[in-house]
């Protein structure tokens, strides 16, 4: 018992113990980070290419009019890029211009939306209803065909007012390649992807939401986009025979006025701004085709 306890050994009392580990807080969760799109060198070099020629177009221009160049095509009251440019700047200082450009964006808008909503709608069932292609189509082809100039007489008859006119006569001009872009994108759905959706129980309804519409997408965003151009062109011919504000109000005034560089002024506004709004479209209409990019 005593040789036990010898062997027995005690620690030293001066012994310090080793200090406890403590865990460190876990750092919050980070945030969403803002990822800014990456641009690749080939987008570098287009947006160069671009860049290179609009600068070879203005200079074209200068020298055309700097030399006032008669040959076949009369230069000599054209004004020059600089001109323009001075015109342009003093009417963005004004407001008038701004409510002319304004004006303008609110009928698009409106006449717009409406040719879109009905478009879609209507080329859709013509293209899955055989009764409402034979009823509907022979219209189509009647109206598509005569120019907005022409609608404006009548237009002015028909609506109470000149803004609700000119915004039927920009309907009318959007409207017709949007359904007859849907009606293409429809007749163009692969037969054998609807039988093989009959095929699994789908019913008329899911075939016509899952893939009668996503095969027709690609189509009704090109038509989109043709009638935003149309739309701006009928637009204009309302606004210089029955407007009293709108851009192309302003350019037929420009005219009318004798003012060269505000005609000018008028149609690169114009030009620009359909430009955007066709942008616009395709920027809006871009993630519903996003499965295009997966499939190549």
């Amino acid at each position: 018992m005593s040789q036990a306890l010898k062997t027995t050994e005690t620690p030293p009392v001066n012994a310090t113990p080793e200090p406890a580990v403590v865990a460190s807080p876990a750092p919050p969760p980070a945030g969403p980070t803002l990822r800014l799109p990456r641009i690749s060198a080939a987008q570098i070099g287009n947006l160069g290419l671009v860049a290179l020629s609009l600068t070879l177009g203005v200079l074209a221009w200068h020298l055309l009019t700097a030399n006032k160049v008669d040959f076949y095509i009369n230069f000599q009251n054209v004004p020059s890029p600089w001109r323009v440019f001075d015109a342009f700047v003093a009417h963005v200082q004004t407001g008038i211009f701004w409510t002319h450009i304004g004006v303008s964006m609110r009928r698009i808008l409106i006449s717009y939306s409406l040719a879109c909503a009905l478009g879609i709608g209507i080329g859709l069932v013509m293209g899955r209803s055989r009764l409402a292609r034979s009823l509907i189509m022979p219209y189509i082809e009647v109206v598509r065909p005569i120019p907005a100039v022409a609608w404006i007489p009548l237009a002015i008859l028909m609506w109470p007012t000149e803004e609700s006119s000119i915004i039927y006569i920009t309907f009318l001009g959007a409207l017709f390649p949007i359904v007859l872009n849907t009606l293409h994108g429809v007749e163009q759905t692969p037969e054998v992807l609807v039988r093989a959706t009959q095929s699994l129980g789908a019913s008329r309804w899911d075939v016509f939401r899952h893939v009668v519409i996503p095969a027709a997408l690609p189509s009704i965003a090109a038509g989109l986009a043709i009638g935003m151009g149309v739309s701006w062109f009928s637009l204009l011919a309302g606004e210089i025979i029955s407007g009293q504000y709108g851009i192309g109000y302003f350019t037929w005034n420009a005219y009318s006025l004798i003012n060269y560089q505000d005609i000018v002024v008028g149609m690169l506004v114009i030009g620009f701004l359909g430009t955007g709004s066709t942008a616009a479209v395709k920027l809006l209409t871009a993630p519903m085709l996003a499965w295009q990019k997966r499939t190549r």
